[in-house]
């Protein structure tokens, strides 16, 4: 069931892209990074109206003469299409904070705090070991596994050993509250910060001093929710709400940058070039992803380098880095599910040394190599990650 794209990947060695900043901003069209304000709006529109039909369709199930079956299958078909309708809030909600839905900042903090707020979420770099906020990959030690040298495969699977039901119920788990354990103990977040910091609190080592009003009214306005949902009663809040809330495959949050042959850089290694290459994108769910998502999947690399890109451009956008990247673009058309099993049991932890990691599985084996040579003549050649960056940086600036 894997890709072509991804056993490519996996037989390739690895070597950092070499291209630079300035050659990817200069090749993507300036009206590309421009956003349409009546267009937005419109999207917003819609997902706001699927929800309310979603809502008044369900209202009806119960009234249809029909066997349980046939109800029950109403009821399924309900849960799944709201939570892939709630997804897309949550990535129009995410556009906002990244300032791409209007060209007003107290827009997009407006309406991204309000999309947040509804689908119960705070409001308010990547693939570095030491920039990341989330899903930092475990290391080694925090295993408490023996040094590779000295590790057997008893020591793996005293570890990692686990049945089949065990392993997909923790997936259900992570995928229905996994974000809600990161946010409140920083759970595979940045090690910058000491374990139990969280997204809640105003005071959080998260936060910039002049963040912390926004934290609060982000608090405010989840109690306010949980309120709201509480005076609807148990009925509505599990039928209408939960259960489509846990069903909402938010699984592309952690298959971006999950994967066993995309790497991890520490401090000598790592730029923003390397770090915006080090995703992959994904035809999640196939056109239910494309419609439902704005893009978010089949266009994370393009939203890696454009942040402040409207979605609705990304495909454009793709095209553009996908010919510039070359062999540094990577996509994978592994079937959805398949890729979050295959991630989940592959990407357990990476060595502490190192300075270009992969993932290592529940063996201790890496799905993929470093062209080491290659590294070298980079150097050899006089380039260097950090410099380009600020080269990049500068030129960016004029």
């Amino acid at each position: 069931m894997d890709s072509p794209e991804y056993l490519e990947r996996r037989r390739t060695p690895f070597s950092p892209p070499t291209v630079t900043l300035k050659e990817i901003h200069d090749a993507v069209p300036k009206h590309l990074l421009k956003g349409n304000p009546v267009l937005a709006t419109l999207y917003v529109l819609r997902d706001i109206s699927f929800t309310l039909l979603l809502f008044k369709l369900a209202s009806h199930i119960s009234d249809i003469q029909a066997g349980l079956f046939v109800r029950s299958f109403l009821w399924l078909a309900y849960w799944w299409v709201q939570g892939l309708v709630w997804a897309g809030i949550f990535c129009l909600g995410h556009d906002a904070g990244h300032g791409t839905l209007y060209r007003s900042t107290w827009m997009n903090n407006l309406v991204g705090f309000v999309l947040h707020t509804v689908s119960n979420f705070p409001s308010f770099a990547t693939s570095s070991m030491e920039r990341d906020e989330n899903y930092v990959p475990y290391s080694r030690s925090d295993y408490g596994l023996p040094s590779k040298d000295k590790a057997r495969q008893f020591d793996y699977d005293e570890v990692f050993e686990e049945t089949p039901i065990y392993t997909l119920s923790r997936m259900l788990i992570m995928q229905g509250f996994g974000w809600w354990v990161y946010l409140a103990k920083n759970t595979m977040g940045s090690k910058m910060y000491s374990p139990g910091t969280n997204h809640f609190d105003p005071d959080s080592p998260l936060f910039k001093p002049e963040q912390r009003n926004a934290i609060i009214i982000s608090d405010i306005g989840l109690v306010v929710m949980v309120l709201l949902l509480s005076y609807a009663g148990p009925s509505f809040f599990f039928k209408y709400y939960l259960v489509p809330y846990l069903a909402s495959p938010l699984m592309f949050t952690y298959l971006h940058h999950s994967d066993p042959t995309i790497p991890h850089y520490r401090k000598a290694e790592w730029s923003f070039l390397r770090g915006a290459a080090a995703t992959v994108d994904r035809p999640l769910l196939g056109w239910m992803g494309r419609f439902f998502f704005h893009n978010i999947s089949h266009d994370h690399v393009a939203h890696h380098f454009f942040s402040s890109a409207p979605f609705y451009n990304g495909p454009a956008i793709t095209q553009i880095v996908k010919n510039v990247l070359g062999a540094s673009y990577n996509y994978d058309s592994t079937p959805s599910f398949y890729a979050l099993y295959r991630s989940f049991t592959q990407c357990l932890f990476v060595e502490e040394e190192g300075d270009i990691v992969f993932y290592k599985n529940k063996n201790g084996e890496a799905a993929r190599e470093v062209a080491y040579d290659a590294v070298k003549r980079i150097k050899v050649d006089g380039w260097d990650p950090v410099a380009q960056d600020e080269l990049d940086e500068k030129d960016k600036a004029e």
